[in-house]
């Protein structure tokens, strides 16, 4: 019997938690990353959804998988050609929305790859929020997409 009281005991704590756990969560969708054949360079995409009350903003990105990895976004150029830019102060992640990083927009850069990753690999990318705080993730490698 007191085996029976600990469990329930576990699951309705773990019930009454899960508003709070709610409030504020990030989450992450439809990861994936491609690399340049032969390059140096790759760069990661996905959706950041913002379950939560307040706006959160990503403000930085880490991998072991290159010597720098930075937040980055395409402009155009006074010559109307497309350019990539590190976007030092990250990207906002609106309450209750979601904020896209996607080719030929924003996203994640590796840089000075110390590893190359091959299809169908995963690799570890750590996403920094100011409120949420660090989310590492598994980011699959699908040179295809």
């Amino acid at each position: 019997m007191k085996l029976k009281t600990i469990c329930a005991a576990a699951l309705s704590a773990m019930f009454l938690a899960a508003p709070a756990l709610a409030d504020g969560m990030i989450s992450i969708h439809d990861a994936y990353a491609r690399f340049m054949p032969g390059g140096m360079a790759g760069a990661a995409f996905m959706e950041i959804r913002n379950d939560g009350a307040e706006d959160d903003r990503l403000v930085d990105v880490r991998s072991p998988i290159a010597k720098r990895v930075e937040l980055h976004t395409h402009v155009a150029g006074n010559d109307g050609v497309m350019q990539m830019m590190h976007v030092p102060e990250g990207f906002e992640v609106p309450a209750a929305g979601s904020h896209v990083l996607a080719r030929g927009g924003d996203h994640v850069m590796f840089m000075g790859l110390v590893e190359r990753p091959r299809d169908g690999q995963t690799i570890p990318l750590t996403l920094v929020f100011e409120k949420a705080g660090e989310i590492t993730i598994d980011v699959p490698v699908d040179n295809a997409r």
